[in-house]
């Protein structure tokens, strides 16, 4: 394999020692944004620093979230200066990030499609490697495994390494960090998933639902601290992930039959109702003592009437599963700017240099 030397990040470590090179393909950078003025200008920058020798065409797409600051502005001034290649997705009001990286997919043309913060932690020049294992290795995701975090202990590492364990224990999709959002798709698998609510950390599950754990794979990746801006998470984070997580579970169990999981509930409890209220009755039938004032036969009245409303409920959520995968998903967000350029057209060619 032919094997071309790293260039260094911009703390000025070496990402790699050396980065494979990877077979034709067109590359889609997407990076969500929300309220990051000041870090447009230095991310444009360093992508087209970490990407100015990549030997295929590429794009960036950059997704204003509905910023309330300078953000757009600095996004146009970015895109009239760098080129057609910048490509700027501007939605109409802030959707959250997980929206924000859906609508970045959908607008990317590219084979492979590499996400990335906007908040500069995550470092460019870690793609070339991931997307070269990405096809080398015929993978469908590659995720970026922050070893060297640096954030806040407390605050972020702790919270983020509690749920990395439980999400890949209830998942099985067996990695070490899905709170990265350096990651590299193929596209014509991630276009297969739809994202909605705060489901980004969890799109290596997600994808484990289209395709094979084992095409999932991790790879170390520079982390740098924050320069700019403020950060968008708190402590709150983790109580959101463990609600989440409940969906995600349930989604990856049950989503083409979710009578099997309300029924399984229904006939769980019904049965332990029927044998309160049988065991009442024989009581009073061979016994002839009082029931009518027992709680234990409160209980088994209620344990039937729940069953009964779990049983119900199935059948409702599997009338709403068929009709769900009959008629497609809604759009889960709105753009202000939905022209596409030609396919052909505004990719940034091996050899071209952004203006001076």
């Amino acid at each position: 394999m032919n094997n071309t030397l790293a260039p260094t990040s911009h703390d000025g470590t070496l990402a790699s020692a050396f980065t494979p090179i990877a077979p034709p393909h067109r590359l889609s950078v997407v990076v969500p944004m929300y309220n990051e003025a000041d870090n447009v200008e230095p991310l444009c920058k360093r992508v087209h620093e970490a990407l100015s020798d990549y030997p295929h065409p590429w794009e960036l797409v950059l997704v204003d979230d509905g910023s309330s600051d300078g953000t757009p502005a600095e996004l146009d001034r970015a895109s009239r200066h760098y080129g057609p290649h910048v490509r700027v997705v501007s939605l109409m009001r802030n959707f959250k990030q997980t929206a924000a990286m859906q609508a970045g997919v959908d607008a990317a043309r590219g084979d492979v499609i590499v996400t990335m913060d906007g908040d500069l932690q995550n470092d460019p020049i870690d793609i070339p490697r991931l997307v070269a294992r990405l096809l080398n290795e015929n993978l469908d995701l590659v995720a970026g495994w922050r070893k060297n975090r640096k954030d806040a202990m407390i605050m972020r590492k702790i919270p983020s390494r509690i749920a990395n364990r439980l999400i890949a224990r209830i998942t099985g999709v067996k990695l070490n960090d899905y709170g990265c959002s350096l990651k590299a798709f193929r596209a014509s698998v991630i276009k297969n998933v739809r994202l909605y609510g705060e489901m980004h950390r969890f799109i290596p599950a997600w994808l484990a639902m289209v395709t094979t754990p084992r095409r999932i794979a991790e790879e170390a990746v520079s982390h740098h601290a924050r320069q700019f801006g403020q950060s968008k998470y708190g402590i709150s984070r983790t109580f959101r992930v463990i609600i989440d997580l409940i969906s995600v579970f349930f989604f990856m169990r049950y989503r083409a039959r979710p009578g099997h999981f309300f029924g399984g509930i229904g006939l769980g409890l019904g049965a332990l109702g029927g044998l309160i209220l049988a065991w009442l009755g024989a009581l009073k039938l061979f016994t002839g003592a009082a029931i009518g004032g027992r709680p234990l036969l409160l209980l088994g009245f209620f344990l039937v009437i729940a069953a009964v409303q779990f049983l119900s409920t199935g059948v409702l959520a599997e009338t709403l599963a068929r009709i769900y995968f009959e008629s497609g998903a809604a759009a889960q967000y709105r753009v202000r700017n939905p022209d596409e350029p030609n396919d052909q057209d505004a990719w940034h060619q091996p050899g071209q240099h952004p203006a001076a």
